[in-house]
């Protein structure tokens, strides 16, 4: 880390590669480099501004204004590339794109409907974990459950038929990829583009989805005039793609921090109605989607630190969720803690909409195993599966010990 820039010499300069196979598996050492580096630091490799700390970073995602995200959320600029991909009408618009289609989904998702479907999903959790324990002690916790659970009961409630959800995390992996630079992780992708795009497309049409589910309840807020039929689609694929993968390495983020941390897993067992908040501090303390990037749309000036107009600036939300600054103990993994501020979901008006359906995933879940298992223990080194935008898991061998 150098103090000076050619072209900005109060800032910063790290020539560190944030999405270097290093980085991306232990991504912490960074963060604490790019956090006492200061405010805004600058990263050579990529000519961009990153942000590190807390305080910044909620700055920046609740001023759409001035950081925008229409341009995309990851390195490429939609104002001068074009993705391969239709931009998210949630993720990469911004009012007044982005507002019916956030408006559709509000309603849709709102604690009515999930209240509708809270027993359902525990009754399946139920099935779940009784399955997985009928077959022995010992497994991965990542596919048996992180995967299982969220494969199961979302796309049901999404209306998606039975064949093909498999393609679903490979098509999440591919997009979240795509926020980062074309390196080998977007290469080794490349020859399943047209495959899985295609896969999803057909399953956002209308004749694909059940007539009961968030999909079907999208393109009837189509045929009201909420959105446009040509809106209906893209958002249903939103919804799929922000939907599944986040939550799934959420809930295994979640089995990994009570496989590390056994009294915090006592003090669940003991008070079950914390599963949430675990969930929450989970995702804080793991940060799922570790980094967005936004574009300035006018020369912006963060703690003296000019961000010129038209240039991207990254956000590393998971060094936010563990500024000391902003977090007593940030590196611990603590249910006493209230993880509220997190940033792991977003904030301001792009802050994820499904986010409650996620906590009432892991609610059922959490819950179904915290009656059943005493302990979870690790039984091997956890793998992580790299991803430019997501920390994201492979594999998580646990053994767990039954209750009386």
């Amino acid at each position: 880390m150098s103090a000076t820039a050619q072209h900005a010499p109060a800032v910063p300069v790290c020539h560190a590669d944030p999405f270097s196979p290093a980085v991306l598996e232990q991504p912490e050492e960074l963060h604490h480099v790019l956090r006492t580096a200061g405010p805004v630091v600058y990263l050579s490799r990529y000519d961009v501004h990153a942000l590190a700390r807390h305080q910044e970073v909620h700055a920046a995602l609740v001023n759409w204004q001035h950081f925008e995200s229409g341009a995309g959320v990851g390195l490429v600029n939609f104002r001068h590339e074009k993705s391969w991909r239709p931009p998210s009408l949630l993720l990469e618009a911004d009012p007044p794109r982005h507002d019916a289609p956030r408006r559709v989904l509000q309603e849709i998702l709102a604690p009515p409907a999930l209240r509708r479907l809270r027993e359902t999903w525990h009754a399946a959790a139920e099935e779940t974990v009784d399955r997985v324990l009928s077959q022995g002690t010992e497994f991965d916790a990542f596919t048996r459950l992180a995967c299982a659970f969220p494969l199961r009961v979302f796309p049901d409630a999404v209306g998606l038929g039975p064949d093909g959800r498999e393609n679903l995390l490979p098509y999440g992996n591919m997009a979240f990829n795509s926020f980062g630079p074309v390196n080998d992780l977007v290469k080794a992708d490349a020859h399943r583009v047209a495959e899985l795009s295609a896969w999803v497309s057909a399953n956002c049409a209308r004749e694909a989805l059940t007539e009961d589910g968030f999909g079907a309840r999208i393109w009837a807020a189509a045929d009201r005039g909420d959105l446009t039929h040509e809106q209906a689609p893209l958002v249903v694929r939103s919804l799929l793609t922000a939907g599944v993968d986040t939550t799934v390495h959420g809930l295994a983020a979640c089995l990994y921090a009570f496989a590390t941390h056994p009294e915090q897993w006592q003090r669940l067992r003991e008070r079950p109605e914390s599963a949430r908040v675990a969930f929450d501090e989970a995702v804080r303390w793991q940060s799922p989607v570790q980094t967005f990037f936004r574009t300035a749309t006018t020369d912006v000036t963060i703690a003296g630190t000019v961000i010129p107009e038209g240039t991207k600036i990254l956000m590393f939300l998971g060094a936010a969720n563990r500024d000391p600054a902003h977090w007593t103990d940030p590196d611990r993994f603590d249910l006493a803690r209230d993880p509220s501020g997190h940033v792991g979901f977003g904030m301001g008006i792009h802050q994820c909409v499904g986010q409650h359906v996620a906590r009432l995933e892991a609610e059922a879940l959490l819950t179904a195993l915290a009656r059943r298992i005493d302990r979870i223990e690790l039984t091997g080194a956890p793998r992580r599966h790299p991803n430019n935008t997501l920390r994201s898991w492979e594999s998580l061998p646990v053994r767990v010990h039954r209750g009386a």
